[in-house]
């Protein structure tokens, strides 16, 4: 079995919703994305032989998404008030609204079925908050 890491990075914010600790204050990660494909043939012909994917598609699928939620403030549906809603975007602060509470291990299976719905044959992504901590998500064969 052939496999291909790379990572990404983003910049955000985020808080979590009913959480009674200090998390449910706004407060922001430089989050970082690990994601690893596997394989079991390497492209036969053509520029690409041997290779499992080319790591600059790779690197593209992964930093593509990363870059969607980089410099956002990101929150679970239903989490913020409308007035809220409607005074961040009269500021002009951009906003990630997502259908899941944003923790890492959320973010972590996010990852994966956003790049695997994307054609990637994902088999693990780790989602880190702080360098010493992370969720991973991978799926049972």
């Amino acid at each position: 079995m052939n496999k291909l890491v790379t990572s990404a990075h983003f910049d955000s914010a985020h808080f979590l919703f009913g959480y009674k600790g200090k998390c449910a204050n706004i407060h922001g990660h430089r989050w970082t994305v690990r994601v690893t494909i596997q394989g079991d043939e390497l492209i036969k012909e053509g520029e690409k032989r041997g290779m499992l994917i080319d790591f600059s598609d790779l690197k593209a699928a992964v930093k593509s998404l990363a870059d969607r939620l980089d410099h956002t403030l990101i929150y679970e549906t239903g989490s913020l008030k409308p007035a809220t809603l409607a005074a961040f975007d009269d500021e002009g602060f951009a906003l990630y609204e997502v259908a899941f509470r944003p923790t890492a291990e959320n973010f972590a299976k996010f990852f994966f079925d956003e790049l695997k719905s994307g054609g990637l044959n994902v088999c693990k992504v780790e989602v880190f908050e702080t360098p010493d901590n992370c969720a991973v998500y991978e799926e049972d064969i």
